[in-house]
């Protein structure tokens, strides 16, 4: 007896087999490689270029989306070790990383903070002076920004305990400052462990990931008006994380492992593929966006929409290695 025909006689799931083969060579025509190398990517105010990281404790580099000239953006600086590149509605850029590379463990953790980083060419790195762990969240309108912290950033918070905290940068006086820091959300214990991600409906709310027990995680978002927390993902037992949103805030990118219910494999942030998710609070309105997962040891990870809605960047991905890393960034078009 074949295999599915004896699944379906005992009664259970018909599962298909993820297939042999490099996802980068059965592309859709809606996908297209930007660059051969690189993760995490972020894109301009504009639409028109991508800032990505070489790779983890690398050089943070801009590629023209028209063009494909590449530039560097801190080579200037002797063993850089940043692990994200962000923009501000300025043009100027957040970095996120260590002051060096000491180990991967502590140089992630304990050791990441926050960089200001001039848009004119040659500009060096400066030190905001604030430690936080992990991602991000930067307004495209204002200079506002938000960022999470755990123990190993902030000793006054519990063990297994963080927050999420928003602050202004001042760009006036005569170095780059953070200014208004205020604590909005948290946590504590490790029920949900805090990373922010963006802000929508004009700056007065937010989406932010809760990493949860058992490698899973939720979608959340916060009014930061009211300080209602609502649950958008609403599925427990999956793997749930929030990266880039659309303009208009009514949907978002999600790393998910939904197709594992038809893929198989371990749950979690190992087999994952890009969503959309509609932020109505019912959990329900998710759309694949990406087959990568599909092959075996492939994912597509680390999304962002671009500000004027055309199309998003996300890397190529492999489900064996830490998140966050890839081997090059990609254009998905939502319309040419």
């Amino acid at each position: 007896m074949k295999l599915a025909a004896a699944l379906l006689l005992v009664g259970l799931p018909l599962v298909a087999q993820r297939k042999p083969g490099n996802p980068l060579d059965r592309l859709p025509s809606n996908i297209e490689v930007l660059t051969h190398f690189g993760e995490r990517a972020d894109i301009s105010p504009d639409s028109q270029r991508v800032a990505f990281m070489t790779k983890s404790f690398g050089d943070a580099m801009v590629a023209d989306v028209k063009t494909r000239v590449i530039r560097c953006l801190t080579c200037n600086l002797p063993g850089a070790a940043f692990l994200r590149v962000m923009h501000f509605p300025t043009g100027d850029y957040l970095l996120i990383g260590p002051d060096h590379f000491e180990d991967i463990r502590t140089s992630r953790e304990r050791d990441n903070e926050l960089w200001f980083l001039s848009k004119e060419r040659g500009a060096k790195p400066v030190k905001l002076g604030q430690k936080m762990s992990e991602g991000a969240a930067v307004s495209k309108t204002s200079l506002k920004i938000a960022f999470s912290q755990v123990h190993a950033q902030a000793p006054d918070l519990a063990a297994g305990a963080s927050r999420l905290i928003v602050a202004g940068l001042d760009l006036s006086g005569g170095a780059p400052r953070l200014v208004s820091r205020k604590t909005v959300y948290e946590s504590k214990d490790r029920n949900c462990v805090i990373e922010g991600q963006d802000f929508y409906d004009n700056d007065s709310k937010m989406t932010f990931t809760c990493y949860q027990p058992q490698g899973m995680a939720a979608v959340m978002g916060l009014d930061l008006k009211t300080g209602r927390v609502t649950d958008f993902s609403r599925a427990s037992g999956t793997y749930n994380e929030v990266e880039g949103i659309f303009p208009g805030g009514q949907h978002t990118l999600v790393e998910a492992d939904r197709q594992c219910e038809q893929l198989g494999g371990k749950r979690g942030a190992g087999n994952i593929d890009i969503w959309k998710l509609k932020l109505d609070g019912t959990g329900r309105d998710f759309k694949r966006l990406t087959n990568f997962n599909d092959y075996e040891g492939g994912k597509a990870s680390n999304p962002v929409v671009s500000p004027d809605g055309r199309f998003m960047a996300f890397q190529s991905a492999r489900t064996t290695d830490p998140a966050g890393v890839g081997y090059g960034i990609l254009l998905y078009w939502f319309k040419k």
